[in-house]
């Protein structure tokens, strides 16, 4: 198997997907000779065509406006915003549309298609560029969200996301891009939406992450079991909406803890609601209150301070401690 990160997992994910279906196409700023700002759709426009991959205008909303009208008619469009933090412009196409004709409509019309979206910060880049709103689109019913953590699922959970019949919001840890290398099969695989993983098993407590800040939480837990004999269950949630409950309490009414670490602002933020959904199902078996380890409410500050920002290894260790410790 050959030796990928995670972008170059997501360009093979696209690839796959184009060649098995041609009513798959994708649509971006930069996306076509240019390869996408992150270099994720290097090479499919010279495979596919100028019509099927298609450099757009610097307008969100037409990016999105017109991904409607290309899944209502049967196509399966794979849309590409550069920056979280530039959706906001289209954010009322997915709000107001893409998460509603199929209820709108009674059924009669869904929305088959994937917007792609480079989420989280510490990349060292200007405002807007590092925004990890994901709250915002787990809040909006009809919308699938989903972020990956590695690039096997990367490239299995895109592949399942455009198979799906309804909207997909996927989330790409940008941080995370070529962070790392593992193996990824050649061809075509799915992982499933929808089911968490656990990454590893514990009993002393359940500590959940997605995306870049599940393989930061990792090192500080393997950090811990070394010197202290720690044994913690860490959960990879995936998908964030609607996330998989049952592997999560299955987890926390094993060892009676948890902690949610995530790189969104703490309030309101998903952590929030995994907390109150572990507090009402897991009460019994509970010995301590949920702990939440996230980024400070503020927006993200100029990149000087983003490692400040963010939850540090230092805040992960001491959110894990005061788990233990109640």
């Amino acid at each position: 198997m050959a030796q990928l990160t995670l972008v170059q997992a997501v360009n093979e994910a696209l690839r796959e997907a184009m060649r098995r279906d041609e009513r798959v196409m994708l649509l971006g700023e930069d996306i076509g000779a240019n390869g996408g700002v992150f270099r994720a759709t290097e090479g499919l426009m010279a495979e596919f065509g100028e019509d099927r991959v298609v450099d757009t205008p610097l307008a969100e909303s037409g990016i999105l406006g017109t991904a409607v009208g290309l899944a209502v008619n049967g196509m399966r469009p794979v849309p590409e915003i550069q920056f979280m933090g530039f959706i906001y412009p289209g954010f009322e196409q997915v709000v107001s549309h893409i998460a509603r004709i199929r209820m709108r409509s009674r059924g009669r019309f869904a929305v088959p298609m994937v917007v792609r979206v480079p989420f989280g910060g510490r990349i060292r880049a200007p405002e807007l560029h590092s925004e990890s709103t994901e709250t915002f689109f787990a809040h909006t019913p009809g919308l699938t969200v989903v972020a990956p953590s590695n690039p096997y699922d990367a490239k299995g959970l895109l592949l399942a996301s455009i198979e799906s019949n309804d909207p997909v919001i996927f989330l790409e840890p940008m941080r995370i891009y070529r962070a790392f290398r593992e193996e990824v099969p050649e061809g075509y695989y799915t992982v499933p939406l929808r089911e968490a993983r656990v990454v590893q098993e514990g009993t002393d407590l359940t500590v959940i992450a997605w995306g870049t800040m599940l393989r930061e939480t990792l090192d500080v837990v393997r950090k811990l079991e070394a010197e202290q004999g720690l044994s913690a269950e860490v959960i990879d949630l995936r998908t964030l909406s609607p996330w998989d409950e049952e592997t999560v309490f299955a987890s926390v009414n094993k060892t009676g803890r948890a902690v949610v670490v995530h790189e969104a602002v703490g309030h309101l933020g998903l952590g929030a609601e995994i907390a109150a959904r572990i507090s009402e199902a897991c009460i019994l078996q509970l010995e301590a209150p949920v702990v939440r380890i996230s980024s400070f409410d503020v927006p993200p500050p100029p990149f000087s301070l983003e490692d400040w920002h963010a939850p540090t290894p230092e805040r992960i260790a001491s959110g894990i401690a005061e788990a233990l410790s109640f």
